[in-house]
């Protein structure tokens, strides 16, 4: 098991962090990577799924905010809090607390705010402690 953190760094993404997460569900999309992103709350998740349809006009993301019928089909579900959908190979957590076991790889988006950044430094310590392999990368 593997967590990936993404520091926001360029400034479109820092503009519009949720940017990141369509460029992560984009390139997990077109590897054919079954794909949860677990959404902060209803309104992040409603956010996403327009954004993922705004991604230029070459580009289609086949996705859905869970509680559907085609769930477990989906290529990427947003799964706001009251759903607890089955974990995935790739999961995108934008929620306040580290991802519990079931996943390949988990990638956290890390604020370009310094003063956001000690609850991200923790999930790294956490994940250490779970004996999953790290990596960062500057976006």
């Amino acid at each position: 098991m593997r967590a990936d953190f993404y520091l926001i760094a360029k400034p479109r993404f820092r503009a519009e962090p949720l940017r990141l997460v369509c460029e992560l569900a984009r390139k997990a999309h077109d590897a054919d990577l079954s794909t949860l992103v677990l959404a902060r709350d209803r309104a992040q998740a409603e956010t996403l799924d327009d954004l993922l349809w705004d991604m230029g006009d070459d580009v289609y993301i086949a996705h859905q905010i869970a509680g559907g019928d085609e769930d477990d089909v989906t290529p990427v579900l947003i799964a706001p809090p009251e759903f607890d959908p089955p974990m995935r190979p790739l999961v995108i957590n934008l929620r306040d607390a580290a991802v519990e076991g079931g996943f390949e790889r988990v990638l956290e988006v890390v604020p370009a705010d310094e003063s956001a950044r000690g609850p991200l430094r923790e999930r790294w310590k956490q994940y250490q402690a779970r004996g999953l392999e790290l990596k960062k990368y500057d976006m």
